[in-house]
């Protein structure tokens, strides 16, 4: 996959839609890397919910937070994800 296709989430360890997200992205191969934010230290926490707070220009985020490249998908939606990913 190419840089500009690169996925980055932003998830919660409990939460179904990350878990629905994640398997997405294994069941259709496509590379990703993500944060766990809720198992993440106190001062790292603060940090990344600021850093995902920034990339989707919301005071208050909702799990799964899907950045593949430019585009910011909030929650798992499928078809956007498709959509972004080209699938």
């Amino acid at each position: 996959m190419d840089e500009e296709k690169r996925v980055k989430m932003y998830t919660l360890s409990t939460c179904g839609f990350c878990k629905s997200a994640k398997a997405f992205m294994h069941a259709n191969e496509v590379p990703f890397d993500y944060i766990d934010v809720d198992l993440l230290e106190r001062e790292e926490k603060r940090r990344v919910l600021r850093e995902a707070r920034e990339i989707a220009k919301m005071d208050r985020i909702s799990f799964p937070l899907v950045v593949i490249g430019e585009t910011v998908i909030v929650g798992f939606k499928e078809y956007e994800i498709r959509k972004a990913l080209g699938l």
